[in-house]
């Protein structure tokens, strides 16, 4: 074993939080970097002494070399065991279901999700706690403490372990299990969903297009759809995870998949569309001619979840995170289940799953998943969409409509500001929160202002207080917008406004979305004042 004395800054000051620590690769590149952030995250948990671990990564640049690093550093620790993904691959929610399936004390993550991989682009880490979830916030609150104390880590002195061959090879006093990435997560969805429904629905002719972006879930969707499912040979493309995700941006909206959009909105479209991101769990369903946001996703999910084995006797609850349309709580509310608004970041639904309060959670930002793991899974939301599919025998056209003629629709779009200056970014967002306890009764583009808050969360679980989580903004009629900075990017700020408008059941659901957001848009944009702060009102990115 070698004891090294810290040479540089530990994380810049950065606290890890809901996606860990993310960085430009040349940073994690740095000598010590890498090694100061797991010797901290070892420190925080009590150390790594006879401890077992699940280590995989996304495949992204530097993925390999990174888990080199890891699995030395866990032999110097002294931990007993550590189960590897062969060839360094794991998908996130493969990952949280290995840590749970054995029972270890966590495991590392190497993954920046949809950000662009390559050695100029981005990479990052995180800590899973052995609930199979991202560390809490009392667990990253104690990794941040660390490395501001952290004066050496320890790492063995050993060459590079081949992670190609599968089964248990030494590592000093510690045994690595190289496992098949797919095969355990394979058996989990065959225990979830009517696999023969669905391979029936691919026999009776049915087609599909599944993008895997060049990313993780590549050898999961060809395994699983083509392999298993026997759907058509080609349904997958971009199925090979590459270093730099073929120079793309593994991120499963219609911006950056826009080809699988194209060729949906097309006259040579098939039945279903989907893809998933970099680490694989995020995802994106299209029908023909039909973008499906996240938020109605997630209802129409909810709403049918009953249709697969796994939730044949229903589904406890549903959690959403706060930016999340509120179409989800229409389906609790007639279900007559619990619902939940939490911070964003899976961590928050975590509480809601081990205590049995929800079955079903998720995001905006393309995360859905359940109770199977403790992360978003996004190839399981596409397999729960085939399950549906096969028992409705309806388009995915014809599915969103019913819903929204039964529970009302919630017209929503996310507008991303990418690369803000820190500074002004900050000084909007200020300027947002030092108005918001005198909006209510304003009048803004024809919509009164009904309440405006910063949206803290209790946890119905452990009672933690979760404050600053994005400023709320509620309209007369139904409308709401929400203004938060993201977390995700590793340069400059994201702003994020997030716009919906409610209708009831019945109402104009073939409206253009855009159309139906332009007065709330308007509002938010005045009350923002964005174009005097950052002297744009054009999103980079509009979802």
């Amino acid at each position: 074993m070698k004891v090294e004395t810290v040479r540089t800054a530990t994380i810049n000051g950065q606290k890890p939080g809901t996606s860990g620590l993310r960085k430009k690769t040349r940073v994690f590149m740095e000598p010590g970097y890498l090694e100061n952030f797991i010797q901290a995250t070892f420190n925080a948990i009590g150390g790594a002494q006879d401890k077992t671990f699940v280590v995989g990564g996304d495949g992204r640049y530097f993925n390999r070399e990174a888990i080199q690093t890891i699995l030395k550093m866990a032999a110097a620790n002294g931990a007993r065991q550590v189960i590897v993904g062969q060839n360094s691959i794991l998908s996130t929610p493969a990952a949280s279901h290995l840590i749970r399936l054995n029972g270890t004390d966590g495991g590392f993550i190497l993954s920046a999700s949809h950000n662009p991989g390559g050695i100029d682009e981005d990479f990052g880490v995180k800590f899973n706690a052995e609930n199979g979830g991202p560390a809490p916030e009392k667990l990253t609150s104690k990794m941040f403490d660390a490395t501001t104390t952290i004066d050496h880590y320890k790492i063995a002195e050993a060459g590079d372990v081949d992670l190609s061959t599968l089964g248990e090879t030494p590592l000093g006093e510690m045994t690595i299990q190289i496992v098949d990435p797919v095969e355990s997560y394979k058996a989990l969805m065959e225990t979830l969903f009517d696999f023969d429904a669905i391979r029936a629905l691919f026999a009776s002719g049915f087609t599909m297009r599944f993008d895997a972006m060049h990313a993780v879930t590549g050898p999961y969707a060809t395994e699983i759809l083509e392999n298993t499912l026997e759907a058509p040979s080609g349904t997958v493309v971009n199925g090979t995870p590459l270093e730099d995700f073929g120079k793309g941006h593994p991120d499963p909206n219609p911006i950056w998949a826009k080809s699988l959009m194209d060729l949906m909105m097309s006259n040579q479209a098939p039945d279903l569309g989907a893809a998933s991101d970099g680490d694989g769990d995020r995802n994106m369903i299209v029908g023909r001619g039909l973008y499906v946001t996240p938020s109605d996703s997630l209802a129409i999910l909810a709403a049918n979840a009953h249709l697969a084995p796994a939730f044949k006797d229903g589904i406890a609850g549903i959690a959403r995170s706060m930016p999340t349309s509120a179409a989800s709580d229409r389906v609790a509310e007639k279900l007559g289940i619990e619902s939940f608004e939490t911070p964003t970041g899976w961590k928050f639904f975590g509480n809601l799953l081990d205590a049995g309060r929800v079955t079903i959670c998720g995001e905006e930002s393309a995360g859905t998943g359940a109770n199977h793991v403790r992360e978003k899974d996004g190839l399981w939301a596409v397999l729960l969409w085939l399950n549906i599919l096969a028992v409705r025998k309806e388009s995915v056209a014809d599915i969103v409509t019913n819903h929204w003629h039964r529970f009302g629709r919630n017209y929503y779009s996310r507008l991303d500001f990418e690369d803000v200056p820190s500074d002004q970014a900050n000084a909007m967002i200020d300027s947002i929160r030092a108005k918001l306890t005198d909006l209510a009764g304003q009048e803004h583009a024809g919509l009164t202002v009904v309440s405006a808050d910063e949206f803290s969360y209790l946890d119905p679980v452990d009672g933690s207080l979760s404050e600053n989580q994005g400023l709320r903004i509620a309209f007369s009629g139904g409308a709401r917008a929400v203004f938060r900075l993201s977390g995700t990017g590793t340069q400059g700020a994201t702003i994020r406004l997030y716009l919906e408008q409610a209708v009831e059941q019945g109402g104009d659901t073939q409206q253009n979305t855009q159309d139906a957001l332009k007065d709330v848009l308007q509002a938010a944009l005045e009350i923002s004042e964005m174009e005097t702060f950052i002297g744009r009102t054009q999103p980079d990115v509009t979802t």
